[in-house]
């Protein structure tokens, strides 16, 4: 009995605190509704479409701190369209189609190529370098290795990389096609310019995997896969051109021909390579090019 009338006098003293704690509760939380509703932020449903419609991986190719920025600017200033590198044409047509816009061009996605391909064992030296292990650093010395123009091989773009696409190899920086985002960040890691981005309308593109400048007879003696600059590839094929002493190809009009392979079966130096995920090796340094094929009567 005692304890019975304990509890009824305990509840008795109870439910006005629990009253009051439920009213107090409910207040509170109607006052976070209404706060909710008005100071509530709304987000533009295109802007939200487009951040979907991005890799979000915040690689900054675009200009922007990350997707989400480049989501609103893009929405705000539809000229900003088709500037997400790692995504590429299909990103940018799904990001047309939300804004109700019509793209224009190829919009081939945008790779790097290293226009050197001469690895440790190419190369000439002149001298040991024993400074700060950096390309800045080293390109700042003269005399570090004897062509001027070639990869220097201490990874500036490599550091600069997030996503492991680039490597050092036998000391020649190497692009991991399938990892490459296109974001573009290892272009300033290089102080020669050695790295383009180019517009990839093949999986696997051709390029002359050379930077140097110099003559014939300079370029033999410093590197064993240097451009030579003797004009067989232009004269094979136009999509080559020569300009100080230095073979280029237009990235925009090639595709795969007769003659594109010609020339690189007949470049003296094997400098004409491919590049791009599950690209054939290049011609071994010092091998002969392809005889000219013979047609027999």
């Amino acid at each position: 009995m005692i304890l019975a009338a304990s509890m009824t006098e305990m509840i008795q003293n109870a439910w006005p605190a629990a009253l009051l704690a439920l009213g107090l509760g409910s207040l509170f939380a109607l006052i976070l509704l209404i706060a909710s509703i008005k100071l509530r932020v709304v987000v533009d449903p295109k802007i939200e479409a487009v951040h979907a419609a991005l890799p979000n991986i915040d690689c900054g190719a675009c200009g922007f701190a990350g997707c989400g920025s480049y989501a609103k600017a893009v929405v705000a200033d539809p000229q900003l369209l088709g500037k997400c590198a790692p995504g590429g044409s299909d990103t940018s047509n799904s990001i047309a189609a939300i804004l109700n816009l019509q793209m224009s061009g190829s919009g081939a996605a945008l790779r790097p190529i290293i226009h050197c391909r001469a690895c440790e064992q190419d190369k000439t030296y002149f001298a040991e370098y024993n400074g700060i292990i950096g390309c800045t650093s080293a390109n700042a010395q003269p005399n570090v290795q004897a062509c001027a123009y070639g990869c220097l091989g201490y990874g500036g773009c490599v550091r600069r990389c997030k996503f492991d696409a680039l490597h050092m190899i036998d000391g020649l920086a190497v692009v991991d096609y399938e990892k490459c985002t296109g974001c573009g960040a290892c272009v300033a890691g290089c102080p020669r310019e050695l790295i383009e981005m180019v517009p990839f309308t093949q999986e696997v593109m051709m390029t002359v995997a050379c930077n140097s400048k110099e003559g014939g007879k300079n370029t033999r003696t410093f590197c064993k896969v240097g451009c030579i600059g003797c004009g067989m590839c232009v004269r094979t094929s136009d999509l080559f051109s020569m300009e100080n002493n230095l073979a280029r190809l237009d990235f925009e009009k090639y595709e795969t021909s007769e003659e594109t392979q010609t020339a690189m079966d007949k470049c003296p130096t094997g400098n004409i390579v491919f590049r791009g995920k599950n690209a054939p090796a290049p011609r071994p340094a010092g091998q002969k090019p392809k005889p000219a094929s013979t047609k027999k009567d």
